[in-house]
Formats: C-alpha cells, structure tokens, sequence
C-alpha cells in the first residue's frame, strides 16, 4: 500500500488556496461519500455539489469524527473547525481529478483503459478473471467510471500492482478529456458503440469521437472492424509513432480474424486466426453478445503477449450478474451474497454495503483467501482487519490456507474466528443454529463456490420472489432530486409494506440516503421501524386513539385530520404533562377522504389547542388528480384552497411550518406545488402515473420458476371451471405463483401474459391460488425451473396492472407476504 502525501504537497498539486495549517496531516483515503467513512484520520474529504445535495452539509459531521483536511468551493468558518485545514478550489470535481491524475504519473504499469456503449464492466471483470494469476490488478471496484468513480479508481494503485484495469464512461461532450488525464492507458480497447447513454450527443459518431479521447496516448488501441463506422474513424486516426492499431472481427483486413463459431449445448467454440495463428476459443456462452465480450478480452490478452495462458480460462469465464443480493437467511438471518469475487477492493465495498444494513443485528463475515493481492499479502490484511473492526464484525469466518495465517485470535480481541482450508470442511462443520438473527456478508473466490454456503444458510422457501433494485430506487431519488429545488424537502412513502418492497430495507435506504421524513399509515408500521433502528422523523397518517401511548414511546408524529382526533390527543398529552408534540395538520381541499376543510379549520385554530398542546411541524392535503391533465384546472382551485388555508394557520402562529401537497405526479408536473416538501411514494420504484418522465427506473420485478410441463391435447381442458378447452395440441407449463401471491385472478385465460426465455406467453385457464398455467406451445428447449418474468425491466408493472383492470399500486401493494423480497445492489 501506499504511504499516502502530505496535504501540503497534494493542495499544491490542484493549486488551492489553502485556509489552516496542512501541518503533518497526511493523505491516504480520498472521500466524496460521508457516509463511508473509515479512516478519519487519514482521509482527505472532498465537498461536492450535485443535483442531489452538497457536500459542505457534512464536513461538521466529519470534523467530528475524526476528518481534518477537507477539499471546498466554499470557505466555512473556520473558528468551529481549529484543527482543520481547508483547500479552496473553483471546481472540488476538478481538483479530486487532478490529484488522481498526479496519482497515476507516480506509476508506471500497463494500464487498460476501457469505454464503449455497453460491456464495460463484464470486459472488466472477464478480463480480471483471466488475468489475476499473473498479474497483481488493481481495477475499478464495480461501475465506478464516472467523473468522480474514475479518479477513485486510480487512486486505488499502489506499488505492489503490475497491471491496472480501467473503465470510463461518459454521457455528454467534453466528459471524456479529463478522465483521460486520470487514466493514462497503454492500452484501450472501444467494447462498441450502440444507442446506450445517446442523450448528450448529436449523433453515433459525435459519441464515437468523444470515446476515443481516451486512448490518444495509448500505445495499442483496440476495436471490432464490423463496426463501418468504427472501422472508418479509427483508420483516418493520425497515429504517433509507437500507437498502433489491433482490430478484431470477421473483416478480411481484421488483425484476429473470425473464421466461424459453431454454438452447442456447452457455449460457443469460436475459430480465429491471430495475426497468422490458427487458435480455437471455447466459451461457456452461446449469445453474441457474450462472444463479442470475449473476443474483447482475447485481442487484450493477446497485446499483453499472454494468450496461450489464458485459453483455458476462457471456458471457464463466469457468468458475472454484478450485484449483491440480500435474501432471507434460516432462523431470523439475512444474508448479503457477494461471492462473484473476492479481492480487497470488492470486499471493501462490500464491507461499506454491509454497514448501512440492519444496525441491530450481529454482523459475520464468511471470507475466503483474496485474490490480485501481490507478493505481501500482509499489508491487504491488516487494512482487512481494519475494516472489519469498523465495521462492527463480531464473528469472521475464513475458508482456504492463506488467510488464516493472517487473522488470530490474539490480533484481532473481541472478534470470533473460526478457520476451514475448504469449503467442504466448512459446510460439514457450521451449524445452521449459530447464525440465528445475524447478518452474514459472503465474500469468496468463485472457485471456493461459496453458493454452496449460500445454499445452506437461505431460508427455503417459495421459489417466487420479488425482486427490488435497490441501485435502482438510489437512481430515481436522485432523479427527483435533479429536478425539484435544491432547498426541497423530500417525505417518503412507506406505507404498506412500502408499498410490498419490504419496510425496513427500504426505509434504512432511504434513511441512508438522507431523504428528510418518513410517513406511514399505521402507528404499528412506524414502531417496527423504530425497532429496527430507523432513526428518522416518521409520520403516521391514520393516527388512532388507541395509538397514542405508542406515538410518545417510539417518537411518532402523528396526522392530525379532525377535531375530534386533535382534541382526543390534545387531553391525552395533558394527561401525561407534555406539551407542543410534534403534528403534521391534514386540510381537505376537495379530495373529501379526511383532512379539515375550511370551516372545522376554524374551529381548531380557534380552540386554543395550537398554543399548548401541539407545535405543528407541516400543513399539507392530497391531490386528488395530480397525474391527469383533463384534471388540471381542478388541481390548481386545489393548490389556491391550500395556500388560502396555510395563510390562516400562519397567522395564528408565531413561528413557520412545512407545507407538502405534492405527490410523485405533481413533482413531475406541477412544479408550482412543490412548496417546501414532497411526498415521494411509487415514483421510488420508477413509476409515473403520469408517464410523463423518462429518467426513472423501474426497480421491482416479480418472478417465478416452471413446475411442470404437460403435453394437453386438442378439445381438453386446462384449469378450475374448464374455461380453457385447448384448440390445437398444446404445452402448458404450470408456474409457482397464483392469486394468493399477488398475481391477480382477473389475468387469467389470456388476458394476462408472461415473459418467459425473453417471448410472451399467455394464461390459460382460471388463475389458481398458488399456481398458474401459460401456453408454451410454439417456445423451444423449455425446461423445468426455467425462470419466469411476471415483471419486471422487461416487462412493465404498468403494463400487467392495464391488463388487469387496476393500478400498479394495487399489482405491487398485493404481492403477498409469502413471497421472499430479494435486495440488489
């Protein structure tokens, strides 16, 4: 590892005028995310402004822990901050830039530098796997290649690295020419160039030219020639003298040239001819996609001169889904599954993930020997150690010979260590019993197959789940953020099961992500939320009489909506001597479900309650239309009502309240309503009622699994009440899900259709209440098991709700508690 830079030398570097005294300080963690924090003292932190917040918010925080050099557009006052030093810059993107770039010139290594539309990250991760046993790697830990994930990277080489793996990506023009300073490759490889992040550039060959910024000092340069585009631009290049091209594809003038490929039940073989040599590539993929990944990583190998070695690794290439899982574990346990691989960058990232999740549970970690870690393992070891102590790991479970020579009991006092030198010795010895209520983080080598492990410690349950992308959502409340007001406030929705994505994972999301308030419907739902260490405002919607003693307990702020329930509280409070509870007051402005209209709003203010009882913390009403523009001139009478009613609160008051009237369609639509807070609720999930908003993604899918295939022959029937008399000789294939699932009755004999091997395939018959039937007629090599998308990133929610006659509030409030919600990042 490196010893890191004095700040004098790295604030001399990006030309900061620097506030404080640098003093001894040294640098060795540079930090965007403050939430990340693991080594205060030597960590430099660095200030960003974005769409979704600012990064000076948290430098108290930070100072706090520990944090003494910080990287700033704007000075603070310094008198809070005595022993910090403070480096002020016109851009904080630019400057973590410039010290990555000042970084990398102290290296000099072979440097693949990676960019293309799609197949970044697998061409990355391939190219790991092929590569690890005879190089020390250092690569972007997963999709880190932005502008602020590429220098990160970077900053992640250290002397002990001989090879170095880079991905970049860009959205727009003028993105690429200082990553290109950051990474510096020797050799760059263009994956392809599709209709992937198109928005920012005028046409394919703008996009083109941008990319290939990247490789203007690469000595090798790496492309398909299929492409005739890519082909034409990279041959009118003006190459330097030691620059030269390697093209691969199946045109005559290719350098690896592609003689045919012959798909079978095991993958691909595919037969090349590298500059002259006849070579066979066998991978354990038949699609061409996959193909064209793998060649990407062959013409790399073979400009490192080390093809040979790597031909029988490339049958053995994984299939990489690059994400984590958290899934239910036996016995009150959850598991986070991260076993695609297991080196220091991965699992550090890892670590990071494991400490947002469920911070009452004991953490354990089942680790196995790491890879690319270079001829003194002890040094990634001991920063393991560190960050297991972080962390707060309690038990440490190793599986392989090298890595428990590097963690003892006498070493590391408080945490539990037991050792396996495989992973047969460890399933044969762990007890499923000592992993009650515990939150297991799996990090191992894919060929210690640690799904193995996985596959002991899951809970066996239905085969149908629910999937929730957890990236996802992260990516649509940034999206919201981007457009509303950077001084606006966000309350998210997490009612009902939030909304059936599971409570607590995603509310200690969105409490990780630092959105202002949550609101549930219940007092019970906000209790188990407090429970499991949800620290946030929480208010409850429907508040109940029977309720009260809970609101105090468990620090609820309760709706109020009528006299009745105000007065009820108000008696309740004097009783047990408190005084301004925290409310949030409902106003009726034409909805006509609960709230006060204008009268009884009178008759509240005027009865004293206000100036003793309660402090109001927000004023808001509920749309009724927000999404539909034949609605919009209800909608606006509906925003003057609420903004003539607030005025009557604030002058009965002394003092100022939040006011929120928009749902997720009025922030799309209704930009004049946004007010001080808004209520975010399916918008998270990247559904808009009112379609009007293409930057969210959909971050739930449902899917299911074949049970049996049953050849049905024309004239019989499929299903209860024989609704389905088969009219030709048919297939059908019965899945685990019915309507006790969630999937709904009204979908049945064909109105419904799922997606299965990419095609859809309708209902036939009744839907039952635990399965359903669909013709598989015309589909080829179906096999049992084979999953099933109900929905999901190909096959839209709105899509199945429009078939159903409802709503997709209705389709994913429904899925039933019996399916296993599955958390990816």
């Amino acid at each position: 590892m490196q010893s890191g830079y004095s700040a004098t030398e790295l604030f001399a570097v990006i030309h900061a005028r620097v506030h404080g005294n640098p003093g001894a300080i040294r640098i060795e963690h540079l930090l965007t995310d403050s939430r990340k924090l693991n080594f205060p003292n030597t960590t430099c932190f660095f200030a960003l402004k974005t769409g979704s917040g600012d990064g000076h918010r948290f430098i108290e925080e930070l100072y706090r822990s520990g944090v003494r050099s910080f990287v700033v557009t704007e000075l603070l006052n310094l008198d809070q901050y005595p022993q910090a030093v403070f480096a002020v810059v016109p851009s904080v993107v630019g400057a973590l830039q410039q010290i990555a770039a000042y970084h990398r010139l102290q290296f000099k290594l072979p440097v693949i530098g990676i960019t293309g539309s799609n197949g970044k990250t697998i061409v990355k991760e391939w190219l790991y796997h092929l590569l690890q046993e005879e190089f020390t790697i250092v690569r972007s830990p997963r999709s880190y290649n932005s502008q602020i994930g590429v220098p990160l990277s970077v900053w992640g080489i250290h002397q002990e690295h001989d090879l170095a793996i880079f991905e970049a990506g860009i959205s727009q023009q003028d993105e690429m020419q200082p990553l290109s300073e950051v990474i510096r490759p020797t050799i760059g490889i263009l994956t392809n160039i599709g209709e992937a992040h198109s928005e920012g550039f005028v046409d394919r060959r703008q996009k083109l030219q941008e990319k290939m910024l990247l490789f203007q000092d690469a000595d090798t340069l790496i492309y398909c020639s299929d492409d005739p585009m890519v082909k034409r631009e990279m041959k009118a290049l003006k190459l330097k003298g030691n620059q030269h091209l390697l093209a691969w594809g199946s045109d005559r003038d290719a350098d690896i040239l592609i003689l045919e490929s012959e798909i079978s039940a095991n993958g691909r073989a595919i037969a090349i001819k590298d500059r002259g040599t006849s070579v066979e590539i066998r991978i354990p993929f038949a699609d061409e996609v996959a193909m064209q990944n793998a060649l990407n990583c062959y013409a790399i190998c073979s400009a490192l001169g080390v093809t040979e070695r790597m031909l029988h690794r490339m049958n053995d290439l994984p299939p990489l889904s690059m994400r984590m899982a958290v899934v239910e574990g036996q016995l009150g346990s959850k598991i986070i599954n991260d076993s695609y691989n297991a080196d220091a960058t991965g699992l550090f990232s890892a670590l990071d993930f494991m400490g947002m999740q469920h911070p009452k549970m004991e953490r354990t970690v089942v680790l196995s020997d790491l890879s690319g870690i270079g001829k003194d393992p002890s040094k990634i070891y001991v920063l393991v150690q560190e960050y297991l102590r972080s962390k707060l790991v309690k038990r440490l479970i190793t599986v392989g010979s090298q890595i428990r020579n590097y963690f003892s009991a006498e070493a590391n006092p408080g945490l539990i260590i037991e050792h396996y030198s495989t992973t047969e010795d460890a399933l044969q010895h762990l007890r499923i019993s000592s992993f009650r209520d515990q939150l297991i983080l799996l990090k191992g080598r894919r060929d210690f197959h640690f799904e193995r492990i996985s596959a002991l410690l899951e809970d066996k349950r239905h085969q149908t789940r629910l999937e929730v992308s957890l990236s996802a959502m992260i990516q649509n409340l940034s999206a919201f953020r981007s457009i509303l007001g950077k001084d606006t406030r966000i309350m998210a929705m997490v009612k009902a099961f939030s909304y059936g994505a599971g409570s607590f994972e995603i509310a200690n999301l969105l409490q990780y992500s630092r959105v202002d308030y949550l609101a549930v419907a219940y007092a019970d739902e906000g209790v188990e939320l407090r429970k499991a260490g949800i620290r946030m405002p929480i208010m409850v919607l429907n508040t109940e009489r029977d309720a009260f003693p809970m609101l105090l307990q468990y620090d609820l702020e309760p709706e109020i909506f009528s006299l009745e329930i105000a007065s009820s509280l108000s008696n309740f409070l004097h009783r047990e001597g408190i005084e301004y509870f925290p409310i949030h007051v409902k106003l009726d402005t034409g909805m006509h479900r609960l709230g006060f209209n204008e009268e009884r709003l009178n008759d509240f203010l005027s009865s004293g309650m206000l100036q003793t009882s309660f402090k109001v913390r927000s004023v808001f009403t509920h749309l009724a239309a927000a999404e539909d523009p034949r609605h919009d001139d209800f909608t606006k009478e509906q925003i003057a009502a609420f903004d003539h009613m607030c005025a009557a609160i604030r002058s009965a008051l002394d003092y100022d309240f939040l006011r929120h009237i928009a749902n997720t369609s009025a922030s799309i639509r209704h930009p004049q309503a946004t007010y001080e807070m808004v209520r975010l609720g399916i918008g998270l999930y990247g559904i808009d009622p009112s379609q009007t908003h293409g930057l969210l993604h959909e971050a739930v899918s449902l899917k299911t699994t074949i049970a049996q295939l049953n050849q049905v022959k024309r004239g019989e029937s499929v299903g209860y009440g024989r609704d389905a008399i088969m009219k030709r000789d048919s297939v059908i294939a019965t899945l685990r899900i019915g309507y006790a699932d969630g999937f709904p009755r009204a979908l049945g004999n064909g109105v419904g259709s799922v997606l299965v091997n990419g095609k859809l395939a309708k209902t036939v018959g009744n839907i039952c209440m635990d399965m359903c039937m669909i013709d598989v007629t015309d589909f080829e090599d179906l096999t049992l098991e084979a999953e099933v998308e109900l929905f999901g990133p190909n096959r839209s929610i709105v899509h199945v709700a429009r078939d159903a006659g409802t709503i997709p509030y209705e389709i994913m409030t429904g899925i039933s508690q019996r399916v296993p919600r599955v958390y990816i990042s």
